[in-house]
């Protein structure tokens, strides 16, 4: 038997069009030979669609959808992944569709994901079994595999249909558990993922076959769309991963923001991005990853030195600006500065400069960068990173500002890592002092970040094992690290909530990010 594994780039809410796509996929499948094809959980809706699931005009679309799809099944199976309304509420499910048009529906029993929990219920109508062409398909939908056991002997092929998103680390965990299950029921396994940038999410894709040792034998693009048949009765050999999380790690992270920021511009209309440019090293990767997204002929950017901003950081950011092929307006802030200073003499007149003045800066900036975002539709691009996050090294209503955040769920080291990937993989783009120059808001005359905190290696290596791992601060005092200065970070990172409570959206690029695995209370007293 012939099965086409599709696995497609869909948009929430969309459903003719992903509906369509659908359709148009399995005429190619049909004509390809195969004699089932597989999409993946949610196909006809598209996810996650959060609140879009408790409503039954939305799930009624999707029952509709189904049945449109089914009318073109004629000749060959298809498994599609679909909310479907049930007694007891909504579920994920996989539509079974025989080569004659009859449709069934399985249910997925295993509702784990925070992002689906309160908006779908767990199915009664479990994993189940289909025959066709002579063999026996257990399908599973989602986190099922996860708790799949005691499979049939009589089951030739276990088929998984998934929505797993992407997160530094993940995949490589993502094939060990796949390969235990697959080995450890002697069960040939298919897994069809979602692929695609989807609000703050990314889908990587990256569905595959295993044999029945566990073994990889086909394995799908990341980060793209793609369509491969896999035959049964074929020979079918085996081969090991062809990546890791470890040596691809910047690259995955590169693409996946580039599908992320690309997706999320799209499919909100949008398709022109601003960025403020400093001649630091975080704006100069934004800058890069809107290029590699969106085009350079889509990406404008503003320099806007203040009065303590080197000339050294002018000509860098220009040089960068000039490499990358965008559209740039160095626009200085001096005389913007000095009026809003002036201003406010009567209440701030006669005290030391202080982060009243550093902050006065930076959103005297985001007020230029949203003055071209409102008068010519170039959307403002956040350059944050999550080690400034965590601590609130960063200025409300200025530097946290915008309409996405491509790097804010990245520490600072990773910010790094992808400036020498992009350079290496592109030829030098970004200009070395950028690379090489100490960290700096520049606000303040010869200012630097270690004037204030340890240095960044230090923080991220502190902030990973707290943030990530969830150690406690004696486990990372006992791991080596200095007291005081996993003091100082923990209280920073607690005091600043509130901060994080008011960012753009910020792409989930990691197995913890804010606001989802990692969320304080806004009011929080505890101090243990």
């Amino acid at each position: 038997m012939k099965i086409a594994l599709a696995q497609l780039n869909f948009t929430v809410g969309d459903i003719k069009s992903n509906t369509e796509k659908i359709i148009t996929t399995i005429g190619r499948a049909k004509e390809a030979g195969a004699d089932l094809v597989v999409f993946a959980e949610f196909a006809t809706s598209g996810t996650p669609a959060y609140g879009l699931l408790t409503k039954t005009t939305f799930l009624t679309l999707c029952e509709e959808a189904v049945e449109s799809i089914a009318s073109k099944c004629k000749g060959i199976a298809a498994i599609v992944g679909t909310p479907y309304l049930t007694a007891e509420g909504p579920i994920s499910a996989a539509a079974y569709i025989d080569p004659e048009g009859n449709i069934e529906y399985i249910g997925k029993r295993h509702v784990t994901a925070r992002r689906e929990m309160g908006y779908i219920v767990g199915s009664s109508i479990g994993s189940h079994s289909i025959r066709l062409h002579g063999e026996i398909l257990n399908v599973v939908v989602g986190d099922d595999l996860s708790h799949i056991e005691d499979i049939d002997d009589d089951i030739d092929i276990i088929i998984s249909v998934n929505a797993r998103r992407y997160g530094k680390g993940i995949l490589s965990r993502r094939f060990d558990k796949v390969s235990h299950i697959a080995f450890s029921e002697g069960k040939s396994l298919i897994i069809v993922n979602q692929v695609g940038g989807s609000g703050d999410i990314v889908y990587d894709g990256t569905s595959g076959v295993l044999n029945s040792e566990g073994q990889l034998t086909m394995i799908l693009k990341s980060f793209e769309e793609d369509m491969q048949i896999f035959n049964t009765k074929a020979e079918n050999k085996s081969f090991e991963v062809p990546f890791t999380s470890y040596k691809d790690r910047t690259r995955m992270i590169y693409e996946a923001a580039c599908l992320g920021l690309r997706d999320y511009f799209h499919k909100n209309g949008y398709h022109k991005a601003c960025v403020g440019l400093s001649g630091g090293i975080d704006s100069s990767v934004v800058a890069c990853l809107a290029v590699g997204a969106l085009g350079k002929e889509n990406v404008r950017v503003l320099l806007m030195p203040s009065p303590f901003t080197p000339n050294d950081s002018v000509e860098d950011a220009k040089v960068l600006a000039e490499n990358l092929g965008v559209e740039y307006s160095v626009l200085p802030i001096i005389e913007a500065y000095n009026a809003m200073v002036g201003t406010l003499q009567p209440v701030i007149g006669g005290t030391e400069f202080d982060a009243t003045e550093e902050n006065i800066q930076t959103r005297i900036r985001t007020t230029m960068l949203m003055a071209l975002q409102n008068k010519t539709g170039y959307m403002l691009l956040n350059s944050s990173n999550k080690s400034e996050n965590a601590l609130g090294w960063c200025t409300l209503y200025g530097d946290t500002a915008g309409t996405f955040s491509p790097t804010g769920d990245l520490y600072k080291g990773e910010i790094y890592d992808l400036a020498r990937y992009i350079n290496t993989k592109f030829g030098d783009i970004i200009p070395e002092n950028i690379i090489n120059k100490e960290p700096s808001s520049e606000l303040r005359p010869n200012q630097k970040d270690s004037d204030h905190l340890p240095h960044y290696e230090v923080i991220d290596a502190i902030l990973f094992r707290m943030i990530e791992k969830k150690q406690h601060r004696e486990e990372i005092i006992n791991a080596g690290f200095d007291s005081e200065v996993v003091e100082k970070i923990h209280k920073m990172v607690m005091e600043n909530e509130k901060k994080r409570y008011q960012f753009p959206p910020v792409l989930r690029l990691s197995p913890c990010a804010f606001g989802h695995e990692w969320l304080m209370p806004l009011v929080n007293h505890y101090c243990d």
